[in-house]
């Protein structure tokens, strides 16, 4: 027997901590029974979440999607605005790891693995995103030295990172950083960049983990190799110092 949450991550409706909040609101039944978290399921049970039925023996499926501005990253929007899971045709349910803004660009995975994505969006995994930041002004290096330090958002100090200007445009005053992060803080990015002085006019993210946007375009997608998708899983499981 396993645990429901994590039956609900591998049959790829989403990931064990959202199966754990929709358990928690009631909204989980086994054998058309509502269920409370820690409870044990067998493979015969009939398992329904929110609605639906739960197919444990679906087909996993992994994408790169270069993601465009103007797109939200989740599976529904209420303003009825276009979303990733739009531009990628699949009959299965996937969902996107972790997220991007609106108005950002680049990479991102898509996936109906659960337990990849609880892998890849645990702190204590330290998976690197690398992001390209156009901002206003010249970035000096004793700033860019505060940004890889840490510096303090909404009252937490943020885990060390790595960053270094890529250009700098006379004409507009603006600069491009590139900066690495492991940390999936809500709009992290803007509010570091924010935090020493700086607005963010655009934001991409170029590479998740050892996965980069090479041969894509602004809109496509392609589906991971089996190959990459076990190296993740290796990645995922080594100890953080040896990264």
């Amino acid at each position: 027997m396993e645990r429901i949450s994590k039956v609900i991550a591998n049959a790829g409706y989403c990931s064990r901590r959202k199966a754990d909040e929709l358990i928690e609101k009631g909204l989980v039944e086994v054998n058309g029974e509502i269920v409370t978290l820690g409870t044990k399921v067998k493979s015969s049970d009939i398992i329904k979440v929110n609605g639906n039925f739960i197919n444990k023996k679906e087909e996993k499926e992994y994408y790169i999607l270069y993601k465009p501005r103007g797109i939200v990253t989740t599976t529904k929007d209420e303003k009825n605005r276009k979303t990733v899971i739009d531009l990628i045709p699949t009959k299965n349910r996937i969902y996107p790891v972790g997220r991007l803004d609106y108005d950002t660009t680049g990479l991102l995975l898509l996936t109906n693995d659960g337990k990849l994505t609880n892998l890849l969006t645990h702190p204590r995994n330290e998976i690197d995103k690398k992001y390209i930041v156009k901002v206003e002004g010249i970035v000096p290096p004793p700033v860019l030295k505060k940004l890889e330090k840490g510096i303090i958002i909404e009252g937490k100090k943020t885990a060390k990172s790595k960053a270094r200007v890529k250009k700098y445009d006379k004409k507009t005053n603006t600069s491009i950083v590139e900066i690495t992060i492991h940390e999936g803080r809500n709009h992290q990015v803007k509010k570091m960049f924010n935090a020493i002085g700086y607005d963010v006019k655009k934001l991409k993210r170029e590479t998740y983990c050892f996965l980069d946007l090479h041969g894509l375009k602004s809109g496509e997608y392609r589906s991971l190799s089996p190959k990459e998708v076990k190296k993740l899983y290796f990645v995922c499981q080594q100890n953080p110092t040896q990264k």
